[in-house]
């Protein structure tokens, strides 16, 4: 019988890329092929983690080599002065943009997607964006959408519109939102739905840029962080708590680190680390106290000198970082968000811009950590929340409880199991009735 091939086509950012590894990697150990589709920055990428690769553009080559998600880094480079701005503010300086962006790639992309799925022929696709591509579901093949973005992407008239940072519990600017996100990307919205139909695949659902899978549709997101909701997702929809690959190397604390106070992680995410002012202003705060920090320092290493007690480096492998530590101050990334319930971990989110806003919201609301906006906390209140987290009994033994239900649940072999399932019998996989 020959060997079943899954085609992985995350969206060309580590967030979506990482939790693709780990669900690829237990699809690897259940016997299948697995071949990720990447930009062309990425390349050996995957393949250094034992995957193969098929390489695409988003965009016209540039002159200079890139490097991995180079596009988007220098995205956000060009937009960062925009990060102090409110979730409102937000949607023509930012959200609008960014939503052109993605659009044009996808229009830029169609003929090599398709060129790629008409030499692979796989058994399944697997994608984890958030815009549509009409050769995903013109290929002929059963396919799968992974939402790794918060849930709030799933819409629901009861939950706050996603990318807006509202709380779930105050709904008087929840329409006024709307209101100015569907006048600012509605014609987005239409361009990629004529260029949907144009080539095939159906129209957009209305007020959305990508569609339901009638096969099989994930989202990654803890239980004890998921919105509840008004209308129950299709029978199709899983739940996946966590997926935390296991490809990164084993990390040994620096001998300094060794010894001594409550020890921290500090992560603003591959694009939030280009921010110096915010980089620098964190290293200085925690150079000013007794703990011990670990800093993902993406382009400001070396920039950015760092006092004793305080450790970073250009990458860092986050999964086999996040046992050692004792709090985490993050961007809200999705992934760093369900890593850190993974392993019960509070944190204080510093949320810059899409659904960063989405889950720092959703940790406060839960009780697992603190909201700060970026560039409007004091020093004071960095200090006590910091304390807060540290010594907070209740909270730690909820995000235990937490990390230990989500790790035996094992949400990437789970995704896998489902994957395999829709490669092997090519019929809809529908959840149990009660999960």
């Amino acid at each position: 019988m020959a060997q079943l091939t899954v085609v992985f086509f995350p969206e060309g950012a580590y967030g979506p890329t990482n939790n693709c590894i780990g669900i690829g990697r237990a699809l690897q150990e259940l016997g299948l092929r697995v071949v990720f589709v990447v930009e062309e920055s990425f390349a050996g990428t995957l393949e250094a983690k034992g995957f193969e690769e098929r390489l695409m553009r988003l965009t016209p080559p540039p002159e200079q080599p890139e490097e991995p998600g180079q596009f988007w880094k220098d995205f956000i480079a060009n937009t960062a002065p925009h990060f102090r701005e409110s979730t409102f503010e937000q949607i023509r300086s930012l959200i609008a943009p960014i939503w052109r962006s993605l659009i044009d790639g996808a229009l830029y992309v169609e003929p090599r997607l398709r060129e790629i799925f008409a030499e692979l022929r796989p058994d399944v696709i697997v994608e984890d964006n958030v815009v549509a591509f009409p050769a995903v579901v013109t290929a002929g093949v059963p396919w799968v959408r992974i939402v790794s973005c918060n849930p709030l992407e799933i819409p629901d008239p009861d939950l706050p519109p996603a990318l807006s940072g509202l709380p779930t519990n105050d709904r008087s600017e929840w329409e006024a939102w709307r209101r100015e996100y569907w006048d600012a990307v509605g014609p987005l919205h239409e361009e990629l739905d004529t260029f949907c139909r144009e080539n095939g695949a159906p129209p957009l659902p209305p007020f959305e840029f990508i569609w339901e899978s009638p096969w099989l549709d994930l989202y990654l997101y803890p239980a004890e962080l998921d919105y509840p909701r008004s209308q129950p997702l299709a029978p199709v929809w899983h739940r996946i708590d966590s997926s935390v690959r296991d490809t990164e190397p084993p990390f040994e604390l620096p001998e300094h680190l060794r010894e001594g106070g409550p020890l921290l992680y500090v992560s603003l995410g591959s694009l939030g680390s280009a921010e110096p002012e915010l980089m620098g202003r964190l290293v200085d705060l925690l150079g000013r106290t007794d703990y011990r920090a670990i800093v993902s320092l993406g382009p400001q290493k070396g920039k950015l000198p760092l006092p004793d007690n305080v450790w970073g480096d250009e990458y860092l492998p986050q999964p086999s970082i996040l046992p050692l530590v004792d709090a985490v101050i993050t961007h809200g990334g999705n992934n760093t968000t369900t890593e850190c319930m993974h392993f019960g971990k509070p944190m204080l989110a510093l949320p810059l811009f899409w659904d960063q806003h989405d889950n720092a919201q959703r940790i406060q609301e839960c009780g697992f950590g603190f909201r700060f906006h970026p560039y409007r906390f004091t020093d004071d209140e960095f200090f006590r929340a910091l304390e807060d987290l540290l010594t907070n009994e209740e909270r730690k033994a909820r995000l235990a409880a937490a990390s230990a239900r989500i790790q035996a649940v094992d949400g990437r072999r789970k995704a896998a199991r489902l994957i395999a399932e829709l490669a092997r019998t090519k019929q809809p996989i529908s959840r149990p009735a009660l999960s």
